[in-house]
């Protein structure tokens, strides 16, 4: 009986996409039904043979490995903020974009960069019937995270249209980053973990797909290079320095978003509470959640106990979560085990939000900014939508 509710459930999800999309008639129904097989085929492979875990696992130690190098630059300026039991928000998740963003704009400047995106975006769009562009960013968020994808595609984000952009934006709630990948599986299963990253990546697509479905053009699908038009590249030093600064200012922009956004979410909770003890935004949104959370196949006791993570994950975040159930873990049914690791697995929650418009804030023009900005609860709906269709998906074969 859980099984045929998980499966309702995944269908059920997908007619919230619908239901609420921007343009229904505009949907691509041939790309959607593409990547929702193509991630049912994933969900079975990651659930059933380790082989497919491992190549996840491998592609992620070379992320980690690049933002570990990263820590040795910082290390070097800031010997205290790196040498620490734990590294703090700012340190481990903002400062390596300061390595990262020129590195790909190096990779940008010889060409290498558009060459794999046109190639690999082929491939994709290929098989999942997505522009070639937002099929590549796709796999980049999978492994370097939303603002960090983002910072390495500013040349492609500056000449996109606005609409594409908050395609972009709001695939961007859907990942995590890969140096986070190893903590995670330090406190949660790891098989759940790795099976949840490809599938918020290919659910990212089919989320955006639905709510918000973009028209391109053959003439749009293009992936930007620094020769287009014709005009003389930027000397190499000049052009580094510039990557440079705008990395760090990149990194102030996003920090003093995250900042804004995880406060004010705190003080409507202090509000909330003068109201009665009981009223706060992770109870609410708690009670919202039991029939997404039931809907995932589980029974009314373990639904409640998942209800009241998704509440608290969207409001603080997926380490909360992970901190707070680690030592329960075992006392649940396999099945609970799954869903909830697969869907606290992602960064989509209010301070992702502060993070994602800080970023375009630092990035693109205020056309494209002001609208991202009015789309704000169309970013954290697709989100939840992509970490609910992953974990209903990956708990149609943990049993």
């Amino acid at each position: 009986m859980y099984f045929v509710i998980n499966l309702i459930g995944v269908l059920v999800f997908l007619a919230v996409g619908v239901l609420l999309s921007k343009k229904r008639k505009d949907i691509h129904w041939r790309g959607v039904g593409s990547l929702l097989a193509l991630n049912v085929f994933i969900a079975w492979f990651l659930t059933s043979f380790p082989i497919g875990r491992d190549i996840v696992q491998g592609a992620a130690a070379g992320f980690t490995w690049l933002v570990s190098v990263a820590y040795e630059g910082i290390a070097f300026a800031f010997p205290d903020w790196v040498h620490v039991p734990q590294m703090n928000f700012f340190t481990s998740a903002l400062l390596p974009i300061l390595l990262v963003v020129p590195l790909f704009d190096i990779l940008t400047y010889i060409g290498l960069l558009p060459f794999v995106i046109k190639w690999i975006g082929k491939a994709l769009a290929f098989l999942t019937h997505e522009p070639k562009f937002e099929s590549f960013f796709a796999i980049e968020m999978m492994f370097l995270g939303n603002t960090e994808a983002l910072a390495v595609s500013s040349l492609q984000l500056k000449r996109m249209k606005a609409d594409r952009c908050l395609t972009l934006a709001m695939m961007s709630m859907s990942c995590v980053t890969a140096a986070l990948i190893g903590v995670y599986t330090k406190m949660m299963p790891a098989e759940f973990i790795l099976t949840a990253v490809p599938l918020n990546v290919i659910n990212a697509l089919i989320v955006t797909n639905l709510l918000h479905p973009v028209k391109i053009t053959e003439e749009e699908d293009t992936v930007a290079r620094l020769d287009d038009g014709g005009k003389e590249r930027e000397p190499f030093f000049s052009f580094l320095g510039n990557s440079i600064l705008g990395a760090g200012k990149l990194v102030l922009i996003i920090c003093a978003n995250v900042i804004a956004f995880v406060a004010l979410a705190k003080l409507i909770d202090m509000l909330l509470v003068l109201i009665h003890p009981a009223i706060t935004l992770e109870n609410i949104l708690g009670c919202i959640m039991f029939p997404f959370a039931w809907l995932l196949g589980l029974d009314s006791t373990e639904a409640f106990a998942m209800a009241q993570y998704m509440g608290t994950k969207l409001v603080t975040n997926e380490f909360v979560v992970m901190l707070s159930v680690q030592d329960l873990l075992s006392t649940y049914s396999r099945h609970m085990q799954g869903v909830l690791t697969v869907f606290i697995t992602s960064f989509a929650n209010f301070s992702t939000l502060g993070m994602i418009i800080g970023c375009f804030k630092g990035l693109v023009d205020d056309n494209k900014n002001d609208l991202i900005s009015r789309n704000v609860g169309y970013m954290l709906l697709s989100g939840i939508l992509v970490s609910l269709l992953s974990a209903g998906l990956a708990g149609l074969f943990i049993w």
